[in-house]
């Protein structure tokens, strides 16, 4: 049939036809959806939930079966934005961090929440503004591992319902004020030079002491040197007294048992004698001068009177016993 003798009803049912067909077309390729690895598709039927679709081929029901939600199963990072909180002490500081996180879930993830991704970043930074708040300047920048962990476990619990699992959180950043950022970095600047002074005076502290060890141990070292060297002379004079008292008392014997021997007494005063009369030449030598109660000029009488004269007999003894 040629168009242009159609007349207007037929060309508007040709026309509705056409769009009816097509529309068939469309949807029967719509109905063919083939799920790439770690994604899920959550089909509904006639507005209720169907099933959720893995990786792989899938035929839907056309015009019943309908594609509401595409979830990617792999971890995802989202950007917690910089928002202005306050520490315990009162300092403003601006505070942005990183959630990094992966559906669970993909049912509660589409259902349990409009935007579980709007949702997390929310909760993330009420949480983070709630634990700074709770700290003072000083600690918000020791504690970030405890803000992260609070701010975890708080995601978590309300992922359950979500159907999302956070896996951490990390603060990028924590800015004071720049009048504060300056008297911290005074801070810092006061402590390095006070740490300095300590392990100057430290270092002399410890010199001093090793040289006073040093002075002391030396010192001992000398005294007991000393009293080495004193106990050595001493052990030396008392063996050279015990030797000599040996001796002399060995000397003292002879002339004891020589004395008891007949003709020994009249020997010893004879050999006393001698000396007797060598000594008192040497002290003439000697140019020194010496009172004696005798006369020298009568020697007998003066060996008689000092006990030492021997009469002849004795004399003959004692010259055959010395001999």
């Amino acid at each position: 049939m040629n168009p242009n003798q159609m007349n207007p009803v037929d060309m508007f049912n040709f026309a509705v036809w056409g769009v009816i067909f097509l529309t068939i077309v469309v949807q029967l390729f719509r109905s063919i959806r083939i799920v790439s690895t770690r994604t899920t598709l959550i089909v509904e039927r006639l507005g209720k939930y169907k099933a959720t679709l893995g990786p792989g081929f899938h035929v839907l029901m056309p015009f019943i079966d309908k594609v509401t939600a595409l979830q990617d199963l792999r971890e995802e990072t989202i950007d917690v934005p910089p928002q202005e909180c306050f520490s315990r002490d009162e300092v403003q500081v601006q505070v942005d961090g990183v959630i990094y996180m992966s559906v669970a879930d993909p049912i509660k993830a589409t259902y349990g929440v409009t935007d579980y991704r709007f949702a997390a970043m929310q909760l993330a930074m009420t949480t983070t503004r709630s634990v700074i708040g709770t700290l003072e300047l000083d600690k918000t920048f020791e504690e970030r591992d405890m803000i992260s962990q609070a701010v975890v476990d708080t995601l978590n619990k309300a992922g359950e319902a979500w159907g999302v699992h956070v896996h951490r959180y990390e603060i990028k950043n924590i800015k004071p004020p720049h009048s504060v950022q300056n008297a911290m970095e005074k801070q810092v600047t006061a402590e390095r030079e006070r740490r300095a002074i300590l392990a100057r005076a430290e270092g002399d502290k410890q010199s001093r002491i090793n040289t006073s060890e040093g002075t002391m141990r030396e010192l001992i070292n000398l005294s007991e040197g000393e009293r080495q060297r004193l106990v050595n002379e001493a052990e030396g004079r008392a063996s050279e007294i015990l030797s000599l008292a040996i001796a002399t008392a060995s000397s003292l014997e002879k002339i004891g048992n020589a004395v008891v021997q007949p003709g020994g007494e009249e020997a010893i005063k004879l050999n006393m004698s001698e000396k007797f009369i060598d000594n008192i030449g040497h002290l003439a030598d000697a140019h020194t001068s010496v009172i004696f109660p005798a006369d020298l000029t009568n020697m007998s009488q003066l060996l008689k009177a000092l006990d030492l004269h021997i009469d002849g007999g004795s004399s003959a003894h004692a010259a055959t016993a010395r001999e």
